[in-house]
């Protein structure tokens, strides 16, 4: 079977170095890494050792536009779970080096990239895809707990920056991005108040 690596150094507080993904690289059946480090730096050198064949996917959808149009192939993502086609246009104007699209789209995703982590995941991306009508219960099997309550504005916010939740039914004041980062991940938000009551 084909495997893809998974660097995530964060969880496993192991590095798999740019070095040691070469060598993995040369097994037949390693077609690619999942690179979750958050060091942009190292596309470049992981692919002058690997290749053009070799599959390199961000784990991080705050930068995996920057990573792609790097040099990158692409995300495993988890913004995906509750945007799949704003994703999938954003790793294909990355792949065309298109910078202000890449602008466009990733901006209002920018809410979604950081709030789908405020609980491990996938607590908050289930509570997401529940609140965007896509599945029917927010439920997560033992031993993990729905997404506490304390967090359902920060989620419901960024849902309803993507696009992803009409502004009718947010129900609670709301401060939402009109303009968002750049491609590199670089920049700050500026912020409207919607005053909505339920």
């Amino acid at each position: 079977l084909p495997i893809i690596l998974y660097n995530i150094p964060g969880r496993t507080k192991v590095d798999l170095t740019p070095q040691s993904t070469a060598i993995c690289a040369e097994h037949p059946n390693c077609v690619g890494l999942k690179d979750a480090t958050g060091d942009l730096d190292r596309v470049k050198e992981i692919r002058s050792l690997v290749g053009d064949d070799f599959l390199l996917y961000s784990g991080n959808d705050d930068t995996a536009s920057n990573f792609v149009m790097r040099g990158g192939d692409g995300c495993i993502s988890v913004t995906a779970n509750v945007a799949p086609e704003q994703m999938h246009d954003l790793m294909v104007a990355a792949l065309e080096k298109d910078a202000d699209l890449v602008q466009q789209i990733n901006g209002p995703l920018m809410g979604l990239h950081k709030n789908l982590f405020v609980e491990s995941n996938p607590i908050p991306v289930k509570f997401a895809a529940y609140r965007a009508g896509l599945i029917t219960s927010p439920f997560c099997r033992p031993p993990l707990a729905e997404l506490d309550s304390k967090y359902y504005k920060d989620v419901e916010t960024s849902l309803y920056a993507a696009g992803l939740l009409d502004f009718e039914i947010l129900g609670f004041d709301a401060k939402v991005p009109v303009r968002g980062v750049n491609y590199a991940g670089e920049g700050d938000w500026n912020y409207v108040s919607l005053n909505v009551r339920a």
